[in-house]
This record gives C-alpha cells, structure tokens and sequence, in this order.
C-alpha cells in the first residue's frame, strides 16, 4: 500500500471557481493507493461490518443469452469477479463456463443457426470502448470482428447468422455509423449519414435493415436500409418528432412491428406496411409503455412486454391474426423478452424481481407451462425475509387538473416499528426508471441496519409518457431536484420514519440529483452519496465523449449558447458548493468516458475547502459504475459504514 499526501490548494488550482466564497484554506489530504483502487479519507471497514454485508455481496443472477442448436441456452452470470457467458443444458442443470476475460463480458447474443457461437461485447477498464468478438463453441476460436480502437456496439445477427450489423464510432470517433462484418472480421460500411445510427432489425431474407437515427429519447428517426443499392428510406415525416422504442420486420417482409408514441402520450406496439399509409394500433388501450418486442422465427407468434407502473407484463400475440395468446403465471417483477426457440414454440425471458435475483424462464405456448431455468443463488441468506417495497405517491409542488402532481416512488420499509433513519436513492439518465429489481444493497440497508429505502421517479423519468418525460429538460431542470424536496415533506409527515435522519444517494445523473439536493435541502439532509455524478454541466458537456456530447445537449441544454452556459453553471452543483455543508462520499471510475473523473475531483475539492468532511474512492481500472466484484464490494462496504456513521445513532449521542 502506498500512501501520499495531496493539498487541498494544488487540487483546486485545476478548477474554475464559481462559488459564492472563495477556498477558506489549504488542508493536507492523504491519498492512499493500493493497487487500482485510490481513497481519501476513506476509513478502514470494520471486519464485523465486512461479513454481515458479504452474503448480500454473493448474491448473483443470470440473464438470458440465446438458443443453441441443441436445444440449451446460454446464460451470463458470474461466478468469479466479473460476468462471463455459460451454457446450459436443460431446466435446473450445472452451468458449464465458456468464456474466461478478466473484463466483464457485455452483450452475449448466441449465433443462430445450426453451428453453435455466442458474438460478444469487451472493453477495458470500462472505457466503454466496446470491442466485438465472436466464440466459436465447437472449435473454441475466439475472433476479435472490431478494430481494437473505436467504439462498437447494438451488434446484431443477420437471421443467417453469418453476418454482423453494428454501430460503430470508427470514421472519425463522433458519428456511430452502421457496418456490417462477417464472421472472418472483414467489416465494410453500410450507413455513414452523420449522427448516432443503430440498426435495429434485419428483413426475414437478410436483404435489407430497418436501421434508426437517435437524437434523443423523445426523436428517433426509422429508416429502411436496402443492403444491395445502399439506398435510404424515411419511414417517417421529416419534421416528425417521436420516440421510437424496439421494431421488427414483420413476418411477410411487407411491412414492420414498431414501439413509438406517436399521436400519443405512451409508447404502444403499431404494425404500418412500408408501401401505403396502412397502419394499426395493437395497444389502443393500453395505458403503459410497450419496452419490448419480439417475432418468432417462423412467423406465428409475436411477444411484447408492457411496463404497468414498473412491473412488466408479458404478451403473446398468434400472427397473423393478432390474437391473444394464454400464458402460465410467471413471476411478479422486471422482465427482459430473451426470444422464441428457432422452432418457436418456445419463448424465453429473464425476470428480476425485488426479493429475487434474475433468472431464466422459458415458456412453452403450447402447453402454456413455463420451466425455470436457473436457479440463482442469494449468498445463503432467507429470501423469504427480504423486503418488498411498496408503491406510493406523493404530493409535490405543482398541479395538475387541480389537483397536486404525484410522484411514485419504491419504499422498501425494515421490519419493525421505527422510527427509521431513510436513505432517498435516486435513479440516473435522466431518462431511466426505478424499478423494484433485486437490491443487495437497499435488502442490507433495510434488514441488517434498519434504514428505510426510498426510490423515487422523479420528472423526466421513463415510463410515464413523454410529458412526464419532458418535464424536466433544459430550463426545468431544478424542478426535478424541488421533487426531492416534497419527498423530504413526505417524510415528515410518516411517523415510522425519522425526518431528523434522511441521507441521499445517486448515480451519474442520479449524483447531480445528490449534489443539487445537498444545496438545496441540506439542513435536512445528514449526509450524501455521489456515484460518477455531474457536478458541473458545463464542465461535464466540454468534456464527455465526443460520441456523446450532442446527445447530451438534447437533455440538458448547449452550453455553446451563451444563455443557456450562463443558466447551467448558475445551477450547477459546484457553483453551490459552499452551501454543501453535510458529509459527502464520492466514488468514481477514472475511466468514465460519460461523466469524467475531473467532474468528481473538482466537486471533492470544492465541498473540502468549506470545511465539510468528504470521501473520496476511485478505482482506476473502473467506468461509469463498477462492474468488478472486487471494486464494487469495496464501495457497498465503505458505503454502509458512511451510512452507519451518519445515519444511525452513535454511542454516546448523536
């Protein structure tokens, strides 16, 4: 272990300063490094804490990956530091491992057809620099498909399964353009129009593409792709502004299966021919978002699943008819459409539940019986005694019809009377949606340490609809942070949870939320957790990858307009930062190409010069988040204690 002393002066010398007061002095700092991991005034995890959060930590579950010729299935999961891909034999078997990477293996697909193969995403210290490679199970030759230097990823299948559509960032590190590889790694281009390009859907005779232009959750722009004269096709009005979600060609060729909300508030599954203006709303009356779509291989069945307030709900639709399909009970909880069997009479799907880590389970539509596959494991603990969160709303400041907006949020709530210290957890995105998935993290809080958990989805949160959506974008944005504060309200009016005693978390976005809530709130707020969060909008646009930037400013405004710059930095967290006064925890991947580690250094730097006392951990061999088990158990460790030494009662008072 190796320890230096850094200076306070010298961290903020690299900084703009924006605060209302100046650094009140210069304080010695030691950074302590072992091995990839660096840490400031981290203190060392009690042993005690370290084994009652270690069962919590072993949980682990597995995800779907695709069909193999002989009728198993290949999952990912992790049996050692870091997820790689296993296969499966049948219902309940052992899991044999295939691939062996000291990074986390991303994205498995299995190749289709009659030779067995899994196509792969890697990158390195989770630059997010995703290389493709493609393992052949029968001869064990792993290729690398991808240049080894640029970005590459939403890698499809052609139905054929010898060949390889991809995004890829390659001609000049900005624009995503569209390739096509083969499975000797000779890639050529087959879209390069400028902008953020996917492709999402190969035709049933693998002629052509349905391919998508993204601009921002709420503009996406489908086009149809003809592999043999590269020609274009809008499948939209130019000036159409509609957020399309998953799309497949639909079994006859003629036409296409999409997700959008277009005329409307939610995204609901829609079939439209490509010539003509025949179009149908297969969802007219479902108040949710469909986030999922599936065609079977031979034409006769189509799965959608709908998020119902969180909760997925699977469907199956006989084609062409389009007619409901019965299907067996599956677990409450978030579900992710894995696909049919080759012969379709089968369909798999991963669930994930908020007392149950993932798990495959496969349905037969015939027997209309569903098998599970994996049975994964929960470190030795009692499932039965994990928390289920409940569904509330609260009243925040605004109206809507006359009445005040509610907002949902997850409350897991410990066993017992309280009153219990709380833990506000906020999601990132912004444009992503809490869900009651499986928390070793929010089951430790509320079992072991008696912290309440709350999980808010806060405005501008998906699955709501796109006004909900979009109500917290460019100048709204502290309208969502004044959410936190009628959470706070909420509080206080429960009498089993302890106003006195609330501390805040979140990641990426999430960490702004933390931040901008520790300015806003906080005398009512003991203590916060920032995960790769943005402290700074300016500094976080000019610096996040290039890739990226403009799909950012979508969101969040562009900083090159000088109104806009002067609005984000006046409310940006380090601006503020003299108003931080409770303890802070920030943890940080040096390799975040999202939200960079400067974003995290110059927050740190800030909040200690008012005196305020602030953890710092970075990992260096760590993205936007941490997906080694080793970092991640030292983080979840070193965060319980923050949370027990601030949140909890301490002998003696306090």
């Amino acid at each position: 272990m190796m320890r230096t002393v850094l200076f306070l002066a010298g961290l903020l010398s690299g900084a703009t300063s924006h605060a209302a007061a100046e650094p009140v002095a210069a304080a010695a700092v030691e950074r302590v490094r072992n091995g990839q991991v660096v840490s400031e005034n981290v203190p060392e995890v009690p042993a005690a804490l370290r084994q009652r959060l270690a069962r919590y930590q072993n949980t682990r579950g597995a995800s779907f990956a695709g069909w193999l010729p002989d009728g198993g299935i290949l999952v990912a999961t992790r049996f050692a530091d870091t997820n790689q891909v296993h296969r499966v034999a049948a219902p309940g078997a052992a899991r044999e491992q295939l691939t062996f990477e000291a990074e986390p293996v991303l994205a498995p697909v299995a190749r289709p057809g009659n030779r067995a193969g899994v196509l792969f995403a890697m990158d390195s210290g989770g630059s997010e620099f995703w290389q493709l490679h493609h393992l052949d199970l029968e001869s064990r030759e792993l290729v690398r498909l991808s240049d080894g230097r640029s970005r590459n990823e939403r890698a499809l299948w052609s139905n054929r399964g010898d060949r390889i559509a991809y995004s890829t960032t390659r001609r000049n590190g900005r624009d995503s353009d569209i390739h096509v590889v083969g499975l000797d790694g000779v890639s050529r281009p087959l879209l390069e129009a400028g902008g953020t390009w996917y492709a999402a859907a190969w035709s049933p005779d693998d002629t052509r593409l349905l391919v998508l232009r993204y601009v921002s959750i709420a503009d996406s722009r489908p086009h149809l792709l003809d592999l043999a004269d590269g020609s274009l096709t809008p499948l939209q009005a130019e000036d159409a502004r509609i957020g399309h979600g998953a799309m497949a060609f639909a079994p006859d060729g003629a036409g296409w299966y999409y997700v959008a909300d277009e005329d409307d508030d939610v995204r609901r599954l829609r079939w439209r021919g490509f010539h003509g203006d025949d179009r149908r709303t297969l969802t007219a009356d479902l108040p949710w978002d469909v986030e999922a779509l599936a065609v079977a291989a031979d034409g006769r069945h189509l799965a959608y699943v709908a998020n119902e307030d969180g909760i997925s709900r699977l469907h199956v639709l006989a084609l062409p008819g389009e007619t409901p399909v019965e299907l067996p009970p599956l677990p409450v909880g978030v579900m992710a459409l894995g696909g049919f069997s080759p012969d379709g009479k089968r369909l798999a799907v991963t669930v994930n539940g908020a007392t149950s880590p993932s798990d495959v389970y496969v349905v037969d539509l015939a027997a209309v019986a569903a098998q599970r596959w994996t049975r994964s494991e929960v470190g030795g603990l009692d499932a039965d005694a994990f928390v289920a969160p409940a569904l509330v709303r609260y009243p925040t400041f605004d109206e809507v019809d006359g009445a005040p907006r509610s907002i949902p949020a997850f409350y897991y709530r410990p066993p017992g009377e309280g009153p219990f210290p709380v833990v506000i957890n906020i999601h990132g995105g912004p444009e992503a949606q809490a869900r009651p998935v499986f928390s070793p993290q929010f089951q430790f809080l509320a079992r072991e340490l008696g912290v309440a958990v709350l999980v808010p989805n806060v405005r501008g949160s998906a699955g709501y609809g796109k006004a909900w959506l979009a109500l917290d974008d460019g100048r709204l944005r502290e309208d969502a942070v004044r959410d936190i504060g009628a959470l706070l309200d909420w509080i206080a009016t429960r009498p089993e949870l302890d106003a006195d005693r609330v501390g805040v978390a979140g990641g990426s976005y999430g960490g702004y939320m933390v931040l901008a809530s520790m300015v806003h709130f906080g005398e009512r707020l003991r203590a916060g957790i920032d995960v790769v969060g943005i402290s700074d909008f300016v500094t976080f646009l000019t610096n996040t990858q290039d890739y990226r930037r403009d799909l950012r400013r979508a969101e969040y405004g562009d900083e090159r307009d000088p109104a806009m710059r002067a609005f984000l930095k006046e409310i940006s967290p380090l601006t503020n930062a003299a108003r931080i006064a409770r303890p802070l925890f920030v943890a940080q991947g040096a390799n975040d190409p999202r939200v960079p580690a400067s974003e995290a250094e110059q927050i740190v730097a800030r909040v200690r010069a008012n005196g305020t006392p602030v953890w710092y951990l970075l990992f260096e061999d760590e993205g936007h988040g941490f997906a080694k088990k080793r970092n991640r158990d030292l983080y979840e460790a070193a965060a319980m204690l923050f949370w027990q030494q601030h949140l909890l009662p301490q002998p003696g008072g306090g």
